[in-house]
């Protein structure tokens, strides 16, 4: 029996991804594979770019057209050969979304959780052994633009994950936003209150800060999101963190460009 790991990739536009897909990493073959729930949940895709292209459910509201090139594959080529194990993908993202559309009641969340749960039943009926499920999130962006607080944005990410969790999945790895380009200090309510909740909740975890400092190194492509270079080495930081924090319980070393120190977990 085959053991794979099996993990959701949620978020807004900066998990959806709006690079280049042919500036992407080529993911080993037979390393990886995309879990199509909703347009084709009948076999195991080669993973690629644009991931999650096909993934629109209209019906949830989790659809878009602007897919085109994101940090998965990067991830999945220092995960995969870290943890040796073959990586299971599901995509469910959409540009521009609140972490009010996240919560426990809404479409967008029971979406996820039917992802979730298709895919896991598929892999289980047809020979694989689920070593670990898990997702990665990356979002923010949206609830920054309309000043939440970030008092407000980390109880409702914690319900998100909460969630997430009670349905079977073992923690979230987070990706953690960067700064608006033309308005440097926009963002930095959202990303201290992502950086504090996975300094204390156990569910959450920190896997990259990367994002921060590409404004200063001019690897954002509009005042929002990055470029395919930008997604590769976000998504290389998140998938190797991740992947050492699975085989080994290590926390991440990571530096953060924002504040120009290094982040210290205190769990």
């Amino acid at each position: 029996m085959q053991e794979v790991d099996l993990i959701m990739f949620m978020g807004q536009s900066n998990m959806a991804g709006r690079g280049e897909a042919s500036e992407a990493p080529k993911v080993q073959s037979g390393t990886a594979f995309e879990f199509r729930a909703i347009s084709d949940p009948t076999k195991l895709h080669p993973l690629s770019e644009p991931f999650g292209v096909n993934e629109n459910n209209e019906a949830s509201g989790v659809s878009e057209k602007t897919k085109t090139g994101s940090m998965v594959s990067a991830f999945a080529t220092e995960y995969t050969s870290l943890t040796n194990r073959t990586m299971i993908g599901v995509s469910c993202s959409k540009g521009g979304t609140s972490i009010n559309l996240w919560q426990r009641d809404g479409a967008f969340l029971q979406d996820a959780l039917s992802r979730y749960h298709t895919a896991e039943s598929w892999l289980t009926e047809n020979g694989y052994a689920i070593k670990h499920k898990f997702m990665v999130w990356c979002q923010g962006e949206t609830d920054a633009d309309h000043g939440m607080s970030g008092e407000e944005y980390s109880t409702k990410l914690k319900r998100m994950i909460d969630a997430m969790v009670s349905a079977g999945l073992e923690r979230c790895y987070l990706v953690r936003i960067g700064c608006h380009r033309d308005h440097p200090t926009l963002y930095d309510e959202i990303m201290l209150a992502q950086t504090d909740l996975c300094r204390t909740y156990s569910n959450a975890v920190l896997v990259s800060t990367q994002f921060a400092g590409m404004a200063a190194e001019g690897l954002m492509k509009d005042p929002f999101h990055y470029t395919q270079k930008g997604y590769n080495i976000t998504g290389a930081e998140a998938g190797k963190n991740t992947a050492l924090h699975i085989t080994l319980n290590k926390e991440p070393e990571l530096y953060d460009p924002r504040s120009q120190s290094r982040y210290v977990s205190q769990k």
